[in-house]
């Protein structure tokens, strides 16, 4: 099953056309589904008078907003490539990403007034819109890149991910599947539109779908508390990662009661430990964990109930049926189930590979075409997958290997700490060990002793460990994902500074 985005929002806009498609909470301005087709249409024949032609980039620096998904859709009716990026960088750093992608056409809201670029009021671009002559409709060709998401770096610099329509729509009718989208759901959409989770999970299947969309400018635990719960905005779906989920249950509004009218609260992006998953299954509300990727979309998720096999708690679910998974060894053979392996996947979904990166592009896929996610995962004889760790975060201490996200998951719901991280720092005697630093919840004091206690008898010594510090906060990418390598750095400076 494969939807196209566009032919799809024209199904709705003729055979729906006052139903409520988007709806922007913070600048507001709400659109019909057949005014929105016409506004994306208004916008596609503004850009081609700009000049902006089949394979040329339009970028976007802006928080959340409902110009961002009209520029998208709008670039994909003239085959142009929507290029939304990160504010949460540097100046730099943002330059640095125009300067690779070369757009055509820049938009921005001021939202990083330092950088440097031929950037446009994105302010002034609906009476722009408004203005312009409607694009002729044309079919669209769905191979050629129609997105650029720039990876968020948490190992290093941005690679630009090429999504095509086929990558989008495949995506988008994957999250229908499996996470029971219809035209009565309404997502409440403000993980930042640069990451896969914003433009693409809260957007195209809902498009598809013909439910709606409300636009958020960001994530605000309270406020996003209150408008899940507001039966006027009558939400039903909520996607976030499980950092933003912890983050709503230490909200001094939160009250579970309330949400569990929602189909579901959606996690992924990182594993999420059992026993975080569990205190939201015993609040009665339905959370969905799943898995999907800037490089593949949608591509796992659990069954969207309130009761749960507690022996799959944790687990990622299964594959939508448009997507292949398989777990394989250093030499890419698949792995017996319940083996830890790297997952590799194929499908629809799966990007043809990285914006102007050849040899980054080839090492991605094996020999035999399936694409290495980087993730260590394994499958059990139902199908069913569970994430262990990213494949550059293991480290090996005495020999043996060490997945932090196994370490760190011991801790989840401990009442002292707000968050906290495992990465291997290097050792004399071991090769590398962990090193845990952890955030104290406010007001609370941590000893380094009892913490470290918490480990024994629940893991093989080997994987404890063995340093400890305590930071003010993690540095985390604009998703909400811990930077390992930052942190990394961060602790093995600080490790030489006390030394001297």
């Amino acid at each position: 099953m494969t939807l196209d985005p566009i032919d799809n929002l024209g199904f709705h806009a003729r055979y729906r056309p006052e139903k409520l498609a988007i709806r922007d909470l913070t600048h507001g301005g709400s659109w019909s589904y057949a005014a929105f087709d016409d506004t994306v249409a208004r916008c596609a024949g503004m850009l081609l008078a700009r000049g902006a032609i089949a394979g040329a980039r339009v970028a976007a620096l802006s928080k959340n907003r409902a110009e961002l998904i009209i520029l998208h859709l709008a670039c994909s009716r003239i085959g142009a490539i929507f290029v939304p990026l990160n504010w949460r960088l540097s100046a730099g750093e943002i330059e640095a990403l125009m300067e690779d992608a070369e757009p055509a056409l820049a938009f921005t809201d001021g939202v990083v007034p330092s950088v440097r670029g031929p950037f446009e009021a994105i302010d002034e671009l609906l009476d722009a819109i408004a203005r312009a002559e409607p694009a002729p409709a044309v079919a669209i060709d769905p191979d050629p890149p129609a997105l650029i998401l720039y990876t968020s770096g948490t190992s290093g610099r941005p690679k630009g991910v090429q999504l095509s329509e086929r990558n989008l729509s495949a995506s988008g009718a994957a999250s229908v599947l499996l996470y029971d989208v219809n035209q009565d759901s309404a997502v409440l959409g403000d993980a930042p539109m640069f990451h896969t989770l914003g433009i693409v999970a809260n957007v195209r299947p809902y498009l598809q779908a013909g439910g709606t969309i409300l636009v958020s400018d960001g994530f605000v635990p309270e406020r996003t508390l209150d408008r899940l719960t507001d039966p006027a905005l009558g939400v039903t779906h909520y996607f976030c990662v499980p950092q933003m989920a912890t983050s709503l249950r230490a909200a001094s509004n939160f009250d579970p009661a309330s949400l569990r009218k929602l189909t579901g609260l959606f996690t992924g992006g990182a594993p999420n430990p059992a026993e975080a998953i569990k205190a939201w299954i015993d609040d009665g509300v339905v959370l969905v964990n799943g898995f999907g990727m800037t490089e593949a979309g949608t591509i796992f998720g659990m069954p969207a109930r309130r009761e749960t096999n507690p022996g799959r708690l944790g687990s990622v679910g299964f594959a939508s049926p448009l997507m292949q998974g398989r777990v394989a060894d250093l030499q890419d053979r698949p792995c017996p189930d319940g083996t830890a392996g790297e997952l590799q996947l194929k499908g629809h979904g799966v990007t043809s590979g990285y914006w102007r990166r050849p040899v980054e592009t080839a090492d991605a896929f094996t020999a035999d075409g399936w694409f290495r996610t980087g993730d260590i995962a394994r499958v059990d004889a139902q199908g069913y997958y569970w994430l262990i760790d990213r494949r550059k975060d293991m480290f090996i201490s005495g020999g043996e290997n060490v997945y932090p996200a196994e370490v760190e998951a011991v801790l989840a719901g401990h009442p002292l700490i707000a968050e906290h991280a495992v990465v291997g720092v290097p050792d004399d005697t071991w090769g590398e060990v962990g090193h845990l630093a952890v955030v104290a919840r406010p007001g609370e004091t941590l000893d380094p002793e009892t913490v470290l206690a918490a480990f024994n008898g629940v893991l093989a010594r080997y994987k404890h460990p063995r340093r400890f510090s305590q930071l003010e906060a993690l540095p985390r990418n604009g998703a909400g994902k811990v930077l390992k390598h930052e942190l990394r750095a961060l602790l093995i400076r600080d490790a030489g500074a006390k030394e001297k």
